[in-house]
């Protein structure tokens, strides 16, 4: 019997943010994965080691979580004033099934230093010593993200003192505007506020009437309120991930607010629709200790947020959800604006279930809409091993 031998393709893995990822320049895909598909869908997932019964990824690439779950694919951009064009695919564990339907934050953070190391942006523009500014376009969204790469003897920096909570060891900062970053989804009108309100009352089956702050900011994000659900703010991954019933909770919620958003029509396409929209809870500021066995103090944050992340309660905070708290703090009245205490405010420090960030917006409203010009928030980022990954020669081809 013959048996197909391994493709390898060119590779690189890195981390972002608080989140791993494959990166793929689109020359160096298959021909056939290099448009968008069921071959690329097969491809990445083969990569990645989805779907897996198991729940586990042994057989790929992936860490077994939403945050190591994840594939980019870079090229240059043929849009004016753009140096790249970056697609973020989220594989499902144990689904067959890519997510194409919105960015990933914390990888967008090794955009620009892949781009600039794989020889995607001209060399001329590359100093000695100093910053690169990557503008690159985020294709799953149709926005721009713009990034500052620190620059050390005519290399991208990685090394370095920047200490992000969430991830182990320090890094060279690298700081990101996601300008105007209302995502523009299918069904939603592209407004910030699909419901034209900032508050609204959400029916959800066996919860009642939850107000909720329904966002397209970074990534569509429902906003609900800790107490109203039973928690503190405070919670950790276990004090979730260990509940099946708290699991299926928050999936309602999701699906009763995705079809309030507009990015559904009923709530049985929420199954199709895994990586969008997040589900994030809010509290005012208590002490906690977070994961890594830090204590945070109530002075520490201007609030407490929680975010789940492809069904799971996420180890830190999605850096496109972020955006969206970063946005809607800055925006009077939403619940994450209330949490944090009211009144105007150009940036907010929220705790996580692994520490604290930092995360910046600009918020004006004209004639009743609410827009912001841009958020900002550093990251870091670094490459953990590049070369090949292999597949099996006929992933694409059954």
């Amino acid at each position: 019997m013959a048996h197909a031998p391994q493709i390898k393709i060119p590779a690189t893995y890195m981390r972002g943010g608080t989140s791993k990822g494959v990166f793929f320049r689109l020359q160096d895909l298959p021909a056939a994965a290099q448009v968008p598909g069921s071959a690329r869908d097969a491809l990445l997932m083969r990569v990645i080691g989805s779907p897996d019964a198991y729940g586990k990824q042994i057989d790929g690439m992936g860490g077994a979580t939403s945050s190591t779950s994840k594939t980019v694919i870079i090229s240059k951009s043929s849009r004016p004033d753009h140096d790249v064009d970056y697609l973020f695919g989220q594989v499902s564990i144990d689904t067959a099934f890519v997510d194409w339907s919105g960015n990933c934050g914390n990888l967008s953070a090794a955009v620009g230093p892949f781009a600039i190391s794989s020889g995607l942006i001209d060399a001329s523009r590359v100093p000695e010593n100093g910053v690169v500014t990557v503008r690159i376009w985020q294709a799953n969204i149709g926005k721009t993200i713009v990034s500052h790469v620190p620059i050390t003897n005519g290399a991208v920096q990685e090394t370095g003192d920047f200490e992000l909570d969430g991830v182990t060891f320090p890094a060279a900062e690298v700081r990101l505007e996601f300008m105007d970053p209302a995502a523009e989804e299918e069904g939603g009108g592209g407004a910030m506020f699909p419901t034209g309100n900032v508050v609204d009352d959400l029916e959800v089956p066996g919860l009642g009437t939850l107000k909720a702050t329904m966002i397209n900011a970074g990534i569509p994000t429902i906003f609900v309120n800790a107490e109203a659900i039973g928690y503190t703010g405070a919670e950790l991954q276990d004090a979730i991930n260990s509940d099946p019933k708290a699991l299926a909770m928050f999936e309602t919620i999701r699906a009763h607010g995705a079809v309030r958003m507009g990015l559904i029509k009923h709530i049985d396409e929420i199954a199709t629709r895994q990586h969008t929209p997040k589900v994030a809870f809010v509290a005012k500021p208590v002490e906690y200790v977070a994961s890594s066995g830090k204590r945070i103090g109530a002075g520490d944050a201007d609030l407490l947020v929680r975010a789940m992340s492809m069904g799971k309660l996420h180890h830190a905070m999605m850096g496109t959800a972020a955006v969206a708290i970063g946005t809607a703090a800055a925006i009077s009245g939403t619940l994450v604006n209330l949490a944090a205490g009211g009144g105007a405010r150009e940036a907010v420090r929220f705790g996580h279930p692994s520490g604290t960030l930092r995360v910046g917006a600009q918020a004006t409203q004209s004639n009743g809409e609410w827009t912001v010009v841009k958020a900002i928030m550093s990251r870091s980022a670094r490459v953990l091993m590049e070369g090949w990954v292999r597949v099996p020669g006929d992933t694409i081809t059954r």
